[in-house]
């Protein structure tokens, strides 16, 4: 039988009237839980990567409903805050949470980058209200550490300096920023992400700087044109760490480096149209990799979230037409017409032939490495050994998300405050390949945790002393 977490009880500092920090004696008792609150948490990848490391999770917050009752449904120990952080309500329970936290995690939005350009600086532009508030919340209740992800065109001149300079509080943290790709930890996805980790000067700690198996930069995917359609094929660039690499990616038992067919492999069969969103693994492929058998620890029974939606007839034959790891561009022509059965769908756009003409149109995966960044919708990618879109569970195995998290919704309909148009199918999508990779979140916050641990012994053997 499991037993509870123990509860948060605070971090390991206090703050006097001239905000200036000193260590609380005593407050972190062996056997306390490192904690960890989480900002702008969606449905949950930073909270599940710092939960499989080792961290208690005591919140997260978000404005979305549909987010937070996956947040709520998988982190049940955890406090669930839904709301916008702008409200006075909304953020005095934040900051509750978040003094007791001692990690600090979050992606706060950040909708404009280019004010380095017209000499404003980022956290003044109002566009960036939800950032500023993450740095509110860091300067209120200064944990120990903090960890802010985000995407990488944050990181354009003088804009990463910028963010690290507003985290390090004119000096109170340390902050390392560096740019990690996701395929580089185990994830069987590219996903590039600008990280800033902080550690409050006070404390003897460093930020740790992640180190991972270099995949992305030794694999490429490349494409031959031959007699008959193009072709792709995995190449490894010829020196001794890149071989190493393409042997660990050739190796379904190796978790460090994880193709597309050993996230998905055995669930190939699922049904298209199905409206039952959960099926007994007794019905699928048995797992033929180690990632597979993770994924699959403690789910139970049953796996959730894999109804697949139905292909128009034109979308199939498309589909027909591109090889594994192809796209648009490796349509022929008869393929590229706007009506290829007489079945009319979607815009016309008045040309007699198809307007998604990019890289991300029609993609398919490739069995043989990793996937491409997934964004939020169903027709982001395709499978690659079948001709159908990917369940939201397919999106969350490429994604690292375990088989016993559970993607949801807010019960309530209607555009409720926080929702987004589109609807729960959608929503799912859209929870799952918005999310930060579980494994990712797991590299960092295991370089976190070991850090916290070695700073709490200590102050607790300077504690016995004095």
């Amino acid at each position: 039988m499991k037993t509870a977490p123990k509860a948060c009880t605070g971090n390991l500092f206090e703050a006097d009237k001239l905000a200036t920090v000193k260590f609380v004696k005593g407050a972190a008792m062996a056997g306390d839980p490192i904690c960890a609150v989480d900002l702008f948490c969606g449905a949950g990848g930073l909270s599940e990567g710092f939960r499989q490391a080792g961290f208690t999770i005591a919140a997260g917050s978000d404005n979305d409903p549909d987010a937070m009752a996956t947040y709520a449904a998988n982190f049940p120990e955890a406090r669930a805050i839904t709301g916008d952080i702008r409200s006075a309500a909304v953020k005095e329970q934040i900051l509750d949470a978040a003094r007791r936290a001692t990690v600090l995690v979050g992606g706060p939005p950040c909708q404009a980058f280019s004010q380095v350009r017209n000499h404003t600086r980022m956290i003044d532009d109002p566009r960036n209200a939800l950032y500023r508030e993450f740095v509110d919340v860091l300067k209120e209740v200064l944990p120990p550490a903090f960890v802010v992800e985000n995407v990488t065109g944050m990181d354009q001149m003088g804009v990463r300096e910028q963010i690290a300079a507003d985290l390090s509080l004119d000096g109170e943290y340390a902050v390392l920023p560096q740019i990690v790709d996701a395929a580089d930890f185990g994830v069987p996805q590219t996903r590039k992400r600008l990280l800033f980790i902080g550690v409050h000067t006070s404390t003897g700690m460093t930020p740790p700087k992640l180190i991972g198996s270099d995949a992305t930069q030794a694999v490429t995917l490349a494409r031959f044109t031959g007699a008959r359609r193009p072709r792709y094929q995995v190449v490894i660039q010829q020196h001794i760490r890149s071989l190493q690499a393409g042997q660990a990616l050739d190796d379904p038992q190796n978790l460090s480096i994880v193709s597309a067919a050993d996230a998905i492999s055995d669930l190939i069969n699922l049904p298209v149209g199905n409206r039952n969103d959960a099926l007994p693994y007794s019905e699928l492929l048995p797992p033929s990799s180690a990632y597979q058998r993770m994924m699959r620890e403690g789910a139970g029974a049953m796996l959730s979230n894999v109804q697949v939606p139905r292909l128009n007839p034109d979308t199939r034959l498309r589909l027909l037409g591109i090889p594994p790891g192809g796209n648009y561009r490796d349509l022929q022509d008869e393929l590229q017409e706007r009506y290829i059965t007489g079945h009319r769908w979607g815009q016309d756009n008045g040309t007699g032939k198809l307007s998604r003409k990019h890289f991300y149109a029609y993609r398919r995966l490739h069995p043989g490495v990793w996937a491409w960044t997934l964004n939020t919708k169903a027709d982001s990618v395709y499978h690659y050994g079948v001709e159908r879109a990917l369940s939201v569970r397919e999106f969350a195995r490429l994604q690292s998300f375990p088989d016993r998290f559970v993607f949801t919704t807010d019960p309530r309909s209607g555009m409720i405050d926080g929702r987004h148009d589109g609807g729960p199918a959608h929503s799912r999508y859209r929870q799952a390949g918005n999310a930060v990779p579980p494994l990712l979140a797991k590299a960092v916050a295991v370089s976190v945790f070991e850090q916290v641990r070695a700073f709490r012994a200590r102050e607790l053997q300077s504690a016995k002393a004095g």
